[in-house]
């Protein structure tokens, strides 16, 4: 009797995370209203951002990646909100594919840079299990968003070309700007929209509201 009650709750309780894990209707239009807005974000960082980025470097070589972050905030923000595998993916890549499609500076390459960003985000949502998501773990992904985009850089921008005083200097600044412009501001944003009661359908809207 034991074993079967035992086996049961086992079961149970795997499909309850299976069921934590199915991405529902709501899940996935919410996910695409985040990427396409993150995507016309996009469109003005591409502006200033780079006006930035161009300046910061102009002063040392490397610097520049301080401008970064705003540019890995997609996955931050789906991560945080959907809560479930691929949501900071989906989101960094929609929005990619949106400024990419309006029309930006590094065309293509801006899709390939959504994907390994996005992924570079995930990943850190997935060491968590898909189960944390306090300021900690948004700081963590987007400083995993900015090491990954510092990594396809290597070749997508001929950077492996380029000194190792540049390299080290532009991975730190990326990393950090990763942290603070789409963690840390990525987590304000969240909570933001979960106090204005905009996300009551998930538990990123929950745990704002409960705490209130």
């Amino acid at each position: 009797m034991h074993a079967t009650v035992t086996a049961s709750e086992s079961e149970s309780s795997v499909d309850t995370g299976a069921r934590r894990f199915r991405w529902r209707v709501v899940d996935i239009v919410v996910a695409s209203v985040i990427g396409v807005a993150t995507g016309l974000v996009f469109l003005f960082w591409n502006n200033v951002g780079y006006a930035w980025f161009s300046a910061a470097d102009a002063v040392t070589p490397g610097l520049g990646g301080i401008a970064v972050g705003l540019w890995l905030i997609g996955g931050v923000i789906g991560g945080l909100v959907i809560r479930k595998p691929g949501a900071a993916l989906y989101v960094e890549l929609l929005a990619a594919v949106v400024s990419a499609l309006v029309g930006n500076q590094w065309g293509i390459e801006t899709i390939y840079s959504g994907v390994v960003q996005g992924l570079g985000a995930e990943l850190v949502f997935a060491v968590f299990a898909y189960k944390r998501f306090g300021v900690l773990q948004a700081m963590l992904a987007g400083a995993a968003a900015g090491a990954a985009a510092w990594t396809l850089e290597l070749f997508l921008s001929g950077n492996l070309q380029k000194s190792a005083e540049f390299l080290g200097l532009y991975f730190v600044a990326v990393v950090a700007s990763g942290a603070l412009l789409a963690g840390l501001l990525g987590w304000v944003v969240v909570r933001a929209l979960a106090a204005t009661g905009a996300l009551h359908r998930f538990a990123a809207g929950r745990d704002v509201t409960e705490r209130v």
